[in-house]
Parts: C-alpha cells; structure tokens; sequence
C-alpha cells in the first residue's frame, strides 16, 4: 500500500509539471531546477549569474526554503522579482508549489526562471517541476564521495557545479574522483569547476546557459 501512494503522488506530481513544461514551453521561458545540500552555494551561484546575464535576458527566481526569507531578500536586493515558498518542513520544492508561486510573477516578462530547491541532495532529485534542465552543486568541502552515495541527483542532473575550487589547497578532496564517480552515473553530465567567490571558471557555466536561454526565447528545441 505504501508503494501505492508513492507512486500516486509521484504520477500527480508528474501531471502538474507537464502542465508547467508546457507553459513554460508556451511563454519560451527557460527554467531550471537548482540544487545542492545546504551551505554549497547555490544562492550565490543565483547572485553570480543574475549580474552575468541580466542584461541579456529578463530574469526571475523562485526561493525553497524551510523557513525565512533571507535567500529571497539577498535575490531582491538585485532588483530582480523573486517568490519565497517556505515548506515548513519539507524537503523538496515540487510542481504544484511551483505552479503556486508562478501567480506571484509576471511570467509575460521572463526569458530565464530559476528555481532554488530546498538544500537537500535527496528529495529535490525526485520531483519534476516542469524545469528544463536540474542544475546541481557540489562544493569541495563535501568529499569527492558524494556521487556514489546520493547517485540519483547525479543521474538526474544536466549540469554540475563543483564548487568552492578556491579551498582545494586546504582540503583533501579528490577531483578527478569526483570527476570520474559523477560521469560513471551519468556520461552526459556537464561540469564545470567553479569558485563563486573568486568567479573561477563561471564564464563556462554562463556560456552554457546563455545559449540555452537564447534558443529557448527563439522558440527553438529545448
């Protein structure tokens, strides 16, 4: 029974994001899904690229959090319209929460929508949101284990961050370990070693998306 109704809010769940796809599809507006385990990076990772390509594309950004605003209120110091869901304590955004927040946004005047999933690298993988690509971060002071313990963000994920590059002189962490754990899952995954604080390596990753949110407002495939 109790795999019944996990696979019944999982086939729900489904439901309500091809209905975001398809809007999303419809108003050619990018979207990806960000994750990362707490404290990775990711609401700097949104800072970073918002002042990278704001003046390119039209922007907005959808904050998971469990409770607070203070990711939502660094993204609209930047002038850039941002919606708070706070779960309460759940451990993943999932499609009807989104579809929720997208009222509280002019979607007419957005080319690329970024979602900040709760800090988890377990739930959040599960659950489509109607996203285009998952987006996924992974900082050094984690452990170049990471891939083979939480294997499904890994197998699920377009792109990997790895983040936090500016400490590998002070931690034992194995790149091409990573590197190699990470591509085993998913041979198609990108990645692209950055340091959000020094922006090493952050013009590939703007590149990447750059492109893809341009193709996406030319109405081309996605």
């Amino acid at each position: 029974m109790k795999i019944q109704v996990v696979t019944n809010v999982l086939a729900a769940n489904e439901r309500i994001a091809d209905e975001n796809r398809s809007l999303f599809a419809a108003k050619r507006i990018y979207v990806i899904n960000l994750m990362s385990s707490p404290g990775a990076g990711k609401t700097s990772l949104v800072e970073k690229t918002i002042l990278a390509l704001r003046n390119r594309f039209r922007i907005g950004v959808i904050e998971g959090d469990i409770q607070s605003t203070q990711d939502a209120d660094r993204v609209a110091a930047l002038d850039i319209p941002v919606v708070q869901i706070n779960t309460g304590g759940g451990c993943h955004l999932d499609a009807n929460m989104v579809r929720e927040a997208l009222a509280s946004l002019d979607i007419d005047k957005l080319d690329l929508l970024i979602v900040e999933n709760v800090g988890n690298l377990v739930c959040p993988a599960e659950f489509q949101i109607g996203e285009d690509a998952k987006v996924m971060i992974l900082s050094t002071a984690e452990g170049a284990d990471k891939p083979l313990k939480y294997p499904l963000i890994f197998q699920e994920s377009s792109v990997m961050l790895l983040n936090k590059i500016d400490l590998l002189p002070y931690l034992d962490f194995d790149v091409e370990k990573a590197r190699k754990a990470s591509l085993s899952l998913n041979p198609d995954l990108e990645i692209f070693p950055v340091s959000c604080r020094t922006g090493e390596g952050l013009a590939g990753w703007f590149d990447w998306l750059g492109k893809r949110v341009a193709a996406a407002r030319e109405g081309k495939t996605r």
